[in-house]
């Protein structure tokens, strides 16, 4: 391979690489059962002071838009879900957002969280809350 191809090369590997790392979560993702892979809601991602958070906007079930959050303890018991904010201060850590938690309204748990976005599709994220050494996987699509 002669110089100016590898250069080339190298060029557009960097830009690729510093595209796939400044991928940024705001926006609004359409969540899916992790069994299923049925659309349950749209959280809307948003940062404050730093940190990111998600907010269920849209509730795709019609049959739960109403729904309560009767599992939930202290001041989210009995409010609706929809409108709650479910991921909490998350922080950009590389590739990942990591250090913050996820909020499950229908068990009322709040599990660690990780999100990251897959390596061929930055319009896809995993999401993984964590209990002990447990956890639980979502792939989650950005609304475009």
């Amino acid at each position: 391979m002669n110089y100016k191809l590898k250069t080339l090369l190298s060029i557009l590997l960097l830009f690729l690489s510093l595209n796939l790392s400044s991928q940024s979560i705001i926006g609004k993702w359409k969540t899916k059962h992790e069994s299923s892979g049925k659309p349950i809601s749209i959280v809307e991602f948003f940062e404050t002071n730093g940190k990111i958070f998600g907010k269920i906007v849209q509730i795709l079930e019609k049959e739960r838009e109403k729904d309560l959050c009767k599992r939930c303890k202290g001041e989210e018991k009995n409010k609706p879900i929809l409108g709650m904010t479910i991921i909490k201060n998350m922080e950009k850590d590389g590739n990942y957002y990591r250090k913050g938690t996820i909020f499950h309204p229908v068990l009322g748990k709040t599990f660690r969280c990780r999100i990251k976005f897959l390596k061929n599709d930055t319009n896809k994220i995993q999401v993984r809350g964590y209990y002990l050494f447990l956890f639980g996987t979502q792939y989650w699509e950005r609304l475009l």
